[in-house]
């Protein structure tokens, strides 16, 4: 894989007439990490912990759907579904993601991402603070299991950890 080009920005099509950025017809736009470092702030001040949730709930929409759409569109396997999505990760600004562990059978995806837009964007917490990249992961692993998930940011930069690691796994069936 050449790390010299960025293929997401080079097929990103853009509507002037619309003002509309899309890639292989999903659309995606521009937004400054501050932006919604400062939405989530204020959902935190309002709803406290739920707030990470509800961050979550969005990401885990686009992961679906991102991961959906690129397995159908691609014709990919589950893991070059997990490693597109992890360099596509990079090529969108959300910072460097690596797969480390993708078990399909036990059902385990774990990702560390280095350079989190979010977690530079917060600054200091006590917290982990990448709802929206623990979401998209959870989603993508939802439609890699066909399960649902638990996702976990067991690591944070902003709690100040080197990088972020998020661990997925395939929730227990009920009466298994």
């Amino acid at each position: 894989m050449d790390q010299t080009t960025n293929d997401i920005v080079q097929e990103l099509a853009w509507d002037a007439a619309g003002g509309r950025l899309s890639f292989k017809g999903v659309r995606y736009l521009l937004i400054r990490p501050e932006t919604l470092v400062d939405f989530q702030k204020a959902l935190e001040r309002t709803l406290g912990e739920r707030a990470g949730e509800l961050l979550f709930q969005g990401g885990f929409t686009g992961g679906s759907l991102s991961a959906r759409k690129y397995k159908e569109h691609f014709g990919y396997s589950d893991e070059e579904t997990v490693a597109f999505m992890c360099r596509m990760g990079g090529q969108i600004g959300w910072g460097h993601f690596a797969l480390e562990e993708l078990d399909a059978s036990a059902g385990r995806l774990v990702v560390r991402v280095e350079g989190s837009p979010f977690a530079e964007a917060y600054g200091p917490a006590d917290h982990g603070v990448c709802h929206l990249i623990r979401g998209v992961l959870a989603g993508l692993a939802t439609a890699i299991f066909d399960a649902e998930v638990a996702a976990t940011e067991v690591a944070c930069a902003a709690q100040g950890a080197p990088l972020c690691r998020f661990t997925v796994v395939k929730r227990a069936q009920e009466g298994a």
